[in-house]
């Protein structure tokens, strides 16, 4: 390993940045990167240590405020450097790879990584990613400006589909999108997303709200399941919890999760009191998820009447079980009667909808028109174009 650049760190709001990467190419690929931002890379480093014994010395005495490691060349000796760092150091741990494999991203997470970079580098992602470890390097306050993206489902009544459609669309988020994300279900007392999943849980919502006062990025790391998709979630307990969701602890655990996650998906059921929470109105985008039916029309509108008129969040409606020719009410009455437009519209199949449920496959990993309605409202989350539609015609290949 050697160092490439000795110059003085960097003070003020500018990160000091070491990279470690034994390619050439891939060194001058996140420097232009970085060199758009705000962050400059004090030190580079041609090669991984010999040992992990070496790593201290050679990192200096002087903390960098990120370190990336590059995964490529040696991706279990890498996975090791970076567990070392992580568990050694308050440093913010990035990893680059040139693969965007949901695998690799849990192992990396559990190492101790806070960002995955992949190839192409997304120069809005690698922004986002240096402002969250600005954030870790100036505490918690400056969270609410820098924090990741937080994304709300909620049900205009019970029974419309909220969990099955905020499931699906994190799974869709980790396969889509190159970002880190975690689903939090929030749908107390006795939500039901892991079991959606056909996730086995041992920690739950109500042991991050019990003990709010010792939460940290590793005690709340340590409370995730990870789903094969390779999304992490913390799921509602299996039984009624014996301790009072105070939006308190729910902002604080939000304010962890949102340091070390892009994007904080929560599946908050049709609990209507959370609408008036403080870290609700800091949220991004809040997902109204509604069949057409008058009841939840009714709900809906007084929804959006009391809690969206401020323009924050940001509100989009999501029309469920959509069948365009049996509808009792048509989109456009929809439209009129909760003075919104409708963003997106989630087709009815019954028979895989009821599969899932039964058999814990997520919608969003097949090719159906479900599937790629999910995928694209994940895609239009993170700010990716939708998916190209498929041509449609006679062939004789498949």
């Amino acid at each position: 390993m050697s160092d490439n650049n000795s110059s003085d760190s960097p003070n003020g709001s500018v990160l000091s940045v070491a990279l470690i990467s034994p390619s050439d190419q891939r060194r001058r690929t996140i420097a232009s990167a970085l060199g758009i931002s705000h962050a400059a890379i004090v030190r580079e480093y041609t090669s991984y240590p010999p040992t992990l014994r070496d790593l201290p010395r050679l990192l200096g005495d002087k903390p960098f405020d990120t370190i990336i490691v590059d995964l490529e060349a040696d991706v279990e000796y890498a996975l090791e450097l970076v567990e070392f760092i992580a568990s050694n150091s308050s440093t913010t741990v990035m990893v680059y790879t040139a693969r965007v494999d949901p695998t690799l991203m849990v192992r990396s997470m559990r190492a101790g990584a806070r960002e995955f970079l992949s190839d192409p580098i997304d120069p809005t992602a690698l922004g986002d990613a240096l402002a969250r470890a600005g954030a870790r390097r100036q505490g918690p306050r400056s969270q609410k400006k820098s924090g990741g993206k937080l994304l709300v489902f909620l049900g205009g009544k019970g029974g419309s589909g909220v969990t099955t459609v905020a499931c699906n669309f994190a799974v869709a988020m980790v396969q889509e999108c190159a970002q880190t994300a975690v689903l939090i279900d929030l749908d107390l007392p006795l939500g039901d997303a892991a079991l959606s999943l056909g996730l086995t849980t041992q920690f739950s919502t109500a042991d991050a709200i019990q003990n709010a006062d010792r939460m940290d990025a590793n005690f709340f790391t340590k409370l995730l399941s990870t789903h094969s998709s390779g999304l992490p979630v913390l799921a509602a307990p299996g039984r009624f919890p014996h301790v009072q969701a105070s939006n308190e602890a729910i902002e604080k655990m939000l304010t962890i999760a949102r340091q070390d996650f892009s994007y904080v998906i929560i599946d908050a059921g049709s609990r209507f009191d959370l609408t008036d929470a403080r870290w609700f109105e800091q949220a991004d985008t809040a997902y109204l998820v509604m069949q057409a039916g008058i009841p939840e029309l009714r709900n809906s509108h007084r929804l959006i009447s009391e809690f969206f008129k401020s323009g924050t969040p940001k509100l989009e409606i999501v029309l469920n079980r959509y069948v365009k020719s049996s509808m009792g009410v048509d989109e456009e009455h929809i439209e009129k009667a909760l003075t919104r437009p409708i963003q997106w519209k989630i087709p009815s199949d019954y028979y895989n909808v009821r599969r899932m449920q039964n058999e814990a496959i997520p919608l969003a990993l097949e090719d159906s028109s479900i599937a790629r309605v999910l995928q694209d409202m994940a895609r239009a989350a993170c700010g990716m174009a939708a998916k190209p539609e498929k041509r449609k015609g006679f062939s004789l290949f498949k």
